[in-house]
Order: structure tokens, then C-alpha cells, then sequence
């Protein structure tokens, strides 16, 4: 049983040459990928490069001023916070302010002005019915979604794309629909008008005549709305409550169309989940699928029955958030069940963000954007340069430390330090556009702290072998056996570190969680470099007459270890032959 064991371990230490081989590819991998996607250095957090800062206060409605309590406020913070991450924004802070205020931070090398547009869109989130619709800016009447299909399971399919406008020298064709479909809005706008006004079952004729007014308002403000003006955009419908006809702006496509809205039909509140999904069954691409709850599945049932026994527009429902339209897909029968599905010409870009709205547009409280104001670097970066000085000192006296106490054995430590240093930063500038990752000071204080850890490694493998030559082992065998031990411990220390890092990371929110983050990473990198690279090299370098005979600035040798004489085998003296029984 023992040969086969001598067999294993020579194969073993024959072939190191394949571990530094195989970190060495990976390096120059990732290296070149890092240079490859343009992004060669991590993307800094906002106490570094700088970013935006949002400032909104809770506004109460009528009547509900005790809406503003610390439960609707940490939950709009969490709305918030999901909302910045479904953007792929990490680094973001959102935390509240006093009892009315939340600030919300993004940092710099983010589309912040997506970000700002999808984390102020604070207003409730309401599905409404389409009276009418047609492109701004004297762009031919039209509605800004195609035919759709509704299938069999009840879901209902829409597209977000436009039919394509006329030009200005169209036919006639477009001005009697535009004038066919504004009659028929009319007809349907004093409709609900005139059901609202009263809650009378039979309305008088002064409610009769006041519906009738307020929908004639509301059709000048129609015709007289501009959306292709940014003011207009951002104002129009937005004061409008859940219970009243409303006009609004929506973008389609790159081109705004204005809305004739009906009274809002099912609430934000009533969708349960939204979500963005591929269909390779029925090559529809990218589409966002909706669930709603008992009540929302009820009343999302009734408007689309009522929706589908009408033409374009009037078959449309208008998602609307912040008062302005997001989509206008529309259906052809009633969708029960309580899901449906939106499909068309989606990128994935538009399908993440349309169910982005959906699932987080319902906020508990109403908020007002009261600040935007652009954070400047000049203290984390003053921070950053003292603490990278600190680092380098930290560093600096690592590496002395190795150059006294263990002499030759630091050409294995310092490249060692080296490989992890190299494999954190590329990871780090690599994770910057794939996952979000911002490094901030607290990320580059773990950085730091994960030297301590890295040099700790090689302490303790230098540790084992010298132990081994106290024994009176010469290198190589000391090498070996001392691998199984140290590993053991490494293994075990570094899972405590990782293990609070998981752990801080968890359950920590904004910029200590960067710091979780770096020391969890640089953990796993320590396990990486340890195995693959200082082992097989400290292999290697056994074999080379300087360090194998113990010269005494090899950090080996025996004497200055106070090692014990070599073991040799030794045979007892044979028992003495007694003369009668020879």
C-alpha cells in the first residue's frame, strides 16, 4: 500500500508546472478580456467619481396625511432601492431622511438620468382606457400600437412598437378617422363623465350639464395638447386622481403621441408580479408578462372585456405612470385568470424596463422631487489617496516582515501577493460593466485588509514546512507533508472570512456592502493563488540546490531552524544464541 502512495505523490510533485500554467492563462484571459470590452480600471463608487443626488419629499393626498409613517417609508425605500437595481446600478444608496425625505445617491458612470426618471417616478401607477390618441408635433393621426392577439389562456398580447404616420400630404383618409374617433371619444368621455358626476343611479340635469362641461373642458385641453414641448411632457396629467378623465404624453418609438384618458380601471397595487421573458416558442420575442392579485384579476377581466367590443384607439388600456403613458398595448377579447402577457417588436432593453415600471411603480406614498444636485469627489478623493498611502505602507511593511523573518522565501511570497493583486483589479474592472460593481472607499479598505489575509496564507504553508525540517526532514518530503496540514487550516480560516463577509454582505445595505463584497472576493482569490500558484512554485524552487541544502538566506536552514539530526533507520542488536541450542 505504500508504493502506490510514493507513486501518487512523486506524480504530484513532477507536474506543478501545469497549476502556474493554468493561473497563468487565466491571467492573461481576463487580462485581455478587461482590455478587450474598453473598461480597464473599476468603476469608482459615488465618495470617489462623483454622482447624483436625489432629494424627494413625501407628500401626502387628501385626507391621508397619516400616510406618512416609517412602514410607508421604508417601504418606498425598498421600492426605490429594487427599482435602481433593476436598472443594474449597484452602489446606489436609498435610505430616508427624517420622516418625510429620501435621498437617494447614484453614482457616476451610470445612466443617471434613466435612473433619476425610473427612482422620481414616485406617483401611483394606473391602468387606464384609451379614448383617444394621435402623434404630436403634426404628425398624422394614428395609434401608437399595432394589432394584437389575444390567446386562448386568457393572456393578451400588445405591442409597444408604432404603426408608421402619414405624411403631411397624406389623403383625407386620416382626418375622418381622426374626426371619427374624436366623436366617438366624446361620446365616451361624457359617458364617464356623466356616470361619475352623480352617485345617484338616475343624475339630474344640473349633474347632467356640469358632465357635460367638464368633458368639454377636457376635449379642448385634448386637442390643445402639444406633447412634442419637454415642459408639456412632464405636467401633463399628472395631477389628475384615479376617478377622473385625464389627458397624458407617451413616447413611442422616439415619437410622443398625447392621450384622451378614461378614469383609471385597475390600480398599480393590483399587479402581483411583472416580468420580462424571451418566447422562443412562438418567435415573439422579448415580452413582459403580468400576474395579478385576486381582486386586480376581476377588475383587470372587466375593462378588457369592455375594452375589446371596441375599434382603435377605444380597445387600447393606457399604462400609466407618474401621468404619463409607458404603454398603450390593446386586446381583442376579455383576459381572465389573472394574467396576461405584452408582446411586439421589444428589445430586451424595453422589456426590462416597462416590467421594471410594473412591478415597482406602486409606491405607498406620493413624493416630490425637491433637489437634484451633482456630489463632487474632491473628499473621497482625498480619502482615497490616504488610504491607498495607507495601504502602501501596510504593504510596504508585509514585505519587510517577509524579507527578515523568512529571507529566500519571500521570492514565493511577494509574486504571490503579486498574482492576487492582479487577478483583484482585473476581476474588479471586469465586474464594473458586467454586474454594476462600484468600488468605494469602505471596497477599498477590504482590498486592503485582504493582504493581511493573503500574507497570513503563506505564513502559515512556510510555517509547516519549516516544522518539518525541525523534524529533520530534508525539503522536498518537508515540502509534502506539510502541504495536507497547512492547507487544512488555510481552507478553514478562509471560510470564516468569506462566511462574514456573506453574512455582512446580506444583511448591510449601501456602501458597506462594498466593502463585504471585496473581502469575500479577495477570500476566494487567496484560496485561488495558494493552490495554484505559491504551492507549485514553492515545489519548484525545492528542488534548486539554494533553498533544498538549507543555505542560511534561504529562510530553510536547519541549523538556524535547530533542527534534529536527520531520522535514519536503526537495527536492534540480535538476541545472543544460547550455545545448547546451537
Amino acid at each position: 500500500m505504500a508504493a502506490p502512495k510514493r507513486g501518487r505523490s512523486a506524480s504530484a510533485q513532477s507536474k506543478p508546472g501545469r497549476s502556474l500554467a493554468l493561473i497563468l492563462i487565466a491571467i492573461v484571459a481576463l487580462t485581455g478580456g478587461m482590455f478587450a470590452s474598453g473598461h480597464d480600471t473599476p468603476r469608482l463608487g459615488i465618495d470617489l467619481a462623483g454622482g447624483t443626488s436625489i432629494t424627494l419629499r413625501a407628500v401626502p393626498e387628501k385626507g391621508q396625511e397619516s400616510a406618512i409613517n416609517k412602514t410607508n417609508m421604508d417601504t418606498a425605500v425598498d421600492i426605490m432601492n429594487r427599482r435602481v437595481n433593476g436598472l443594474g446600478v449597484s452602489e446606489a444608496e436609498v435610505q430616508t431622511q427624517g420622516s418625510r425625505n429620501i435621498i437617494v445617491n447614484i453614482p457616476k458612470g451610470t445612466n443617471s438620468e434613466e435612473a433619476r426618471q425610473q427612482v422620481g417616478t414616485t406617483a401611483k401607477l394606473y391602468f387606464r382606457p384609451v379614448l383617444a390618441t394621435e402623434a404630436s408635433a403634426g404628425a398624422a393621426t394614428a395609434s401608437p400600437s399595432p394589432s394584437a392577439s389575444s390567446s386562448a389562456s386568457g393572456s393578451s398580447s400588445s405591442s409597444a412598437t408604432p404603426k408608421a404616420t402619414g405624411s403631411s400630404s397624406s389623403s383625407a383618409t386620416p382626418t375622418a378617422t381622426a374626426t371619427s374617433q374624436g366623436r366617438a371619444a366624446s361620446d365616451a368621455l361624457k359617458a364617464d363623465a356623466s356616470s361619475s358626476a352623480s352617485p345617484s343611479a338616475t343624475p339630474s340635469a344640473n349633474s347632467s350639464s356640469a358632465a357635460s362641461a367638464a368633458a368639454t373642458k377636457l376635449e379642448a385641453q385634448y386637442t390643445a395638447l402639444d406633447c412634442s414641448k419637454k415642459a408639456v411632457q412632464n405636467t401633463a396629467g399628472k395631477d389628475a386622481t384615479a376617478k377622473e378623465a385625464t389627458v397624458a404624453c407617451g413616447k413611442v418609438s422616439g415619437v410622443w403621441y398625447k392621450y384622451l384618458l378614461g378614469p383609471a380601471a385597475v390600480d398599480g397595487t393590483d399587479v402581483k408580479k411583472a416580468q420580462a421573458v424571451y418566447n422562443t416558442t412562438t418567435a415573439a420575442g422579448w415580452q413582459v408578462t403580468m400576474d395579478f392579485t385576486g381582486k386586480g384579476s376581476d377588475k383587470f377581466a372587466s375593462i378588457t372585456g369592455e375594452l375589446a367590443k371596441n375599434t382603435t384607439p377605444q380597445n387600447e388600456f393606457g399604462i400609466v405612470l407618474d401621468g404619463q403613458v409607458v404603454s398603450s398595448p390593446y386586446v381583442s377579447s376579455s383576459i381572465t385568470g389573472g394574467n396576461a402577457e405584452i408582446s411586439g417588436s421589444f428589445t430586451q432593453e424595453e422589456a426590462q424596463s416597462l416590467a421594471n415600471m410594473l412591478s415597482y411603480g406602486a409606491l405607498p406614498l406620493t413624493f416630490k422631487e425637491d433637489s437634484v444636485t451633482t456630489v463632487t469627489a474632491a473628499l473621497g478623493g482625498e480619502q482615497l489617496h490616504a488610504g491607498l498611502i495607507a495601504g502602501a505602507i501596510g504593504l510596504a511593511l508585509v514585505v519587510i516582515y517577509l524579507l527578515i523573518f523568512y529571507r529566500g522565501l519571500s521570492v514565493i511570497a511577494i509574486p504571490s501577493l503579486l498574482v492576487s493583486a492582479i487577478l483583484t483589479y482585473v476581476i474588479m474592472a471586469l465586474l464594473g460593466p458586467g454586474i454594476g460593481f462600484a468600488l468605494n472607499l469602505p471596497a477599498v479598505c477590504g482590498a486592503i485588509v485582504a493582504i493581511g489575509i493573503t500574507a497570513d496564507s503563506f505564513i502559515v504553508f512556510f510555517e509547516r514546512i519549516r516544522d518539518e525540517i525541525r523534524e529533520g526532514r530534508s525539503l522536498r518530503p518537508a515540502v509534502e507533508r506539510a502541504w495536507p496540514r497547512a492547507r487544512r487550516t488555510i481552507l478553514v480560516s478562509d471560510f470564516v472570512s468569506f462566511l462574514a463577509a456573506a453574512v455582512l454582505f446580506i444583511v448591510t445595505v449601501g456602501k458597506v456592502q462594498g466593502f463585504a463584497f471585496t473581502l469575500g472576493l479577495t477570500t476566494v482569490l487567496d484560496v485561488v493563488v495558494v493552490f495554484l500558484f505559491t504551492k507549485p512554485l514553492m515545489t519548484i524552487l525545492a528542488r534548486r540546490k539554494f533553498f533544498a541544502n538549507g543555505h542560511k538566506y534561504s529562510g530553510l536552514d536547519p541549523k538556524a531552524l535547530g533542527a534534529k539530526p536527520p531520522l535514519r533507520r536503526t537495527r536492534r542488536p540480535s538476541a545472543p544464541v544460547d550455545p545448547k541450542e546451537a
